[in-house]
């Protein structure tokens, strides 16, 4: 049995004649250990699973099942021990105002940890950032330094499993190698579980094992890593976005 299921996954958003499908029927399947890529056009609904599955989403219709049993709403406090998200943006999921030691250490004591204090520095060390940067502020750290943290509290509570919600895409390209590797490695040292969002079929294809390519909240196809880096595609809208991904390339036969 996979650690992750969900099936026909239906997001709607608003009421009577304003209703927006935003996932229609989506199923998807994870295994334990596995890094699992979702990627699409913006709109496409890709993010809104990783919400859906978070609770921070209405789950309109489908279940979401963690090791074969089905996802409540709202999510208990053993849910999110299991399950942990990463935001897009480092500039807004850390508070401005709150040190980086209070941002550790707040997960920890809602979740009834000891050893608070060792446990931060424990994870500021595993991101590669050290127990200087405990009593910092968010502002005073770069947009790479920010990620990390992000990371660290996602990791603070031991989950099995990490939601990742483009996780590079606001970062510098040379910053976003050093994440990426980052989440790599701590993949292996733990062996976690990660489904990765991202618009970067580049990402996706360095870190994931397998994807679901997404159009306007439904599925278009699955494919294996090696299908994707083989172009061995069965969908044009998945050709076209191969094609986009490969950005401007200038005909030699026009240059000068």
């Amino acid at each position: 049995m996979a650690l992750i299921d969900i099936e026909d996954l239906e997001v709607v958003f608003g009421s009577g004649g304003r209703r927006v499908h935003a996932l229609r029927g989506v199923s998807l399947s994870v295994e334990e250990g596995e890094s699992f890529g979702i990627v699409g056009e913006s709109g496409s609904g890709k993010s809104t699973v990783l919400r859906a599955a978070c609770g921070l989403a209405p789950v309109t219709g489908g279940r979401i099942l963690i090791d074969g049993k089905q996802v409540t709403s709202p999510r208990d406090a053993a849910f999110y021990r299991r399950v942990q998200m990463v935001f897009q943006d480092p500039y807004a999921s850390l508070h401005p105002r709150h040190t980086i030691d209070r941002v550790l250490s707040e997960p920890l004591a809602i979740h009834g940890f000891d050893r608070r204090e060792a446990r931060v520095e424990q994870a500021l060390d595993e991101v590669g950032l050290g127990k200087g940067f405990r009593f910092r502020y968010p502002h005073q750290l770069s947009g790479g330094q920010r990620q990390r943290v992000a990371i660290a509290r996602a990791l603070i509570l031991e989950p099995k499993v990490i939601l990742l919600d483009e996780p590079t895409s606001a970062l510098d390209a040379s910053i976003q190698a050093e994440v990426l590797n980052l989440l790599d490695r701590l993949r292996d040292e733990r062996g976690l579980t990660y489904v990765l969002v991202s618009h970067d079929l580049a990402v996706v294809s360095h870190m994931c094992e397998r994807l679901m390519v997404m159009q306007n909240g439904q599925v278009v196809e699955q494919l294996t890593r090696e299908a994707l880096q083989a172009r061995a595609t069965t969908k044009d809208y998945t050709r076209n976005l191969l094609t986009a991904s490969e950005g401007f390339t200038r005909d030699p036969a026009l240059q000068t």
